[in-house]
């Protein structure tokens, strides 16, 4: 894939650009060449990396012809939401403290995807730096509005008190506006405009107060909503759904609305259930865009809920969805799910699912959506398969290969809390990383660039240029959940000697697993590899013979189960100047 992002800081705030100029400066003062330090130095070079998936799922069910894999974006991209203008179809996906935030794809036919890069990609559209991994931006809406040729981003941003905002557009392939700042609360907000040129809101809220009847009792609330000045009309919210399908039943988080129009009727569609194992999606139906709206008799349209756990190519929690027309005016709802390992637990985070929908009748439904789904759906007619080819995102088993000479770098690769540039840059015979004071534990930017976790089964390598000038440098791969649950796997330095170690945190408790002695005469390898929950490092020092540190450590730690939040496991290729893990 070479959709990728310049090196450049012509993006960023002036006090941003000085920032990292002065970082950069500091970590080459003493060097003879612009583009590969001294050494020793604590900024170590990243020479390649190498993430290949190995899941059994696509051994076992080869594709044939007209057929592409389901989900169509592995690892954790949640809370899909898709809107169209004629042949072109944009996808978003939540990004929570992730920088840059909420990642958006380009396809002509629901198949094949391009990244085209992030929504928000400048730090005066969104500040996360000192925000939990399953903070920052949630659940957004994208909308095209035929009536102004403008495409609209609405989120919720839990971060650097921006609440609900929305960006817009004439063109997502060139970037998008600062943001609006809208005046109401809630969360999963989404746009809708009508054919009269009326434009509305609706989204998640709590109900009124003294009026929660349950724990994760909510509501949907609707607002009209001023296109001429971005901003919601005062005084015309109004309650759409209490509860849920049937709060007789106290259904919990109704939430992630979206509102559509079909032959005359305005359809409301929505989460249901939580976002866990009683995770659905629920539609109802009115006359009138502000209601009110009555629920359709065949709910739920989508879950995963009332299967055996224990079936083949298990897919779980599915919901979270939004619809569009796609290609021969068949119906499509993108939604998210999960795929569980042998253990039951997800590591891959909440993957980006679609499945066609039937809307023949009043209400649609997804096809399949109410039977174990399969890895496989049959293309669109006329469609051709390209996904991993000449730029479309890959899906089913694949090597990503990454040498950083390239004068761009892949948007898979993402900070945490900060832009990239800040700590990243292009160095003589790989990529370098200048180390923050901070180490990964932190709630606060650090020097990490991340690659997602795209399979149960893979293997990461990454040929590493690196000598620690004191116990308090480290460098390596981190394989991270969030800042209380994570592995460092790494080079630092004790006295004179170098030492490579591995250490496991699990709520916040930091273990040295092992360490060993080592020699860094030449650049080292670090390898990962997990077999569904089991994990295991190795490194090499000849590039030929991988020695194993730590034996086989249990994945658990990176799970969704164990650790909680809304991401999946990530590998990041790491360095601190805040070293706390001593060799032993």
């Amino acid at each position: 894939m070479k959709n990728k992002l310049k090196f450049s800081f012509k993006k960023y705030s002036p006090a941003l650009v000085l920032l990292s100029l002065v970082l950069i400066s500091f970590s080459v003062a003493n060097s003879t060449n612009d583009e590969k330090p001294a050494k020793p130095t604590n900024d170590p070079i990243f020479i390649s990396v190498t993430y290949t998936g190995e899941d059994e799922v696509y051994n076992n069910n080869p594709l044939e012809e007209n057929e592409f894999y389901n989900p169509i974006l592995q690892g954790w991209y949640p809370d899909p939401a898709i809107t169209r203008k004629g042949d072109d179809y944009y996808l978003v996906c939540s990004s929570f403290a992730m920088f840059p935030g909420v990642p958006i794809f380009h396809s002509n036919d629901l198949v094949n995807w391009t990244q085209l890069g992030h929504v928000l990609d400048r730090p005066s559209q969104i500040d996360v730096h000192d925000t939990g991994i399953s903070q920052g931006v949630y659940a957004p809406g994208i909308t095209y509005n035929e009536n102004n040729d403008t495409f609209y981003m609405i989120t919720t941003a839990f971060a650097g008190g921006s609440g609900n905002i929305i960006v817009k557009t004439k063109d997502p392939k060139q970037g998008w506006s600062e943001p609006y700042k809208l005046n109401f609360d809630g969360i999963d907000p989404s746009i809708f405009f009508d054919d009269d040129g009326k434009a509305y809101v609706v989204h998640n809220d709590a109900p009124d107060e003294g009026k929660e009847l349950y724990q994760g009792h909510r509501v949907i609330k609707i607002w009209e909503y001023d296109v001429e000045n971005d901003q919601v009309i005062e005084g015309t919210d109004k309650m759409i759904v209490n509860g849920g399908v049937d709060i007789s039943e106290k259904p919990i988080w109704i939430e992630a609305p979206h509102l559509y129009k079909k032959d005359g009727l305005y359809y409301l569609m929505c989460a249901e259930g939580g976002t866990g194992g009683w995770h659905s999606e629920v539609v109802f139906v009115s006359e009138n865009p502000t209601g009110p709206f009555e629920p359709a008799p065949s709910n739920p349209i989508l879950t995963q809920r009332y299967f055996p756990k224990d079936r083949e190519n298990m897919v779980d929690w599915a919901g979270h969805a939004d619809l569009v027309k796609g290609p021969n005016d068949q119906y499509y709802g993108v939604f998210l799910g999960v795929r569980p390992n042998e253990a039951g637990r997800v590591n891959t985070g909440r993957e980006t699912f679609v499945l066609p929908v039937d809307w023949s009748g009043k209400f649609p439904v997804f096809e399949n959506g109410l039977v174990p789904m399969k890895p496989k759906l049959y293309m669109p007619e006329g469609v051709e398969n390209k996904t991993g080819q000449k730029g479309y995102f890959p899906n089913g088993n694949f090597t990503f290969s990454e040498d950083f000479k390239a004068d761009t770098l892949d948007y898979r690769w993402e900070g945490l809390r900060g832009p990239r540039e800040a700590f990243m840059k292009k160095a003589k015979n790989g990529l370098q990383l200048n180390a923050f004071e901070t180490h990964i534990n932190e709630l606060a930017p650090t020097s990490t660039l991340f690659y997602r976790q795209m399979h149960k089964a893979f293997t990461f390598t990454t040929t590493m240029e690196y000598r620690p000038k004191s116990n308090n440098d480290l460098a390596g791969i981190t394989c991270y959940q969030n800042e209380r649950f994570n592995y460092t796997f790494g080079i630092t330095k004790k006295e004179k000697d170098y030492y490579v170690l591995l250490e496991r945190t699990e709520n916040g408790e930091s273990t040295i697993i092992a360490s060993t002695k080592i020699d860094l005469d030449n650049p080292i390898e670090l390898k990962v590899q997990a077999m569904g929950d089991n994990y295991e490092f190795s490194y090499s020092l000849d590039g030929e013979e991988y020695k194993n540190l730590g034996g086989t450590v249990s994945g658990d730690i990176l799970s969704t189960n164990v650790a909680g939040g809304f991401t999946g496991a990530m590998i990041g290729l790491y360095a601190t100047a805040a070293n706390n893990a001593k060799p032993e």
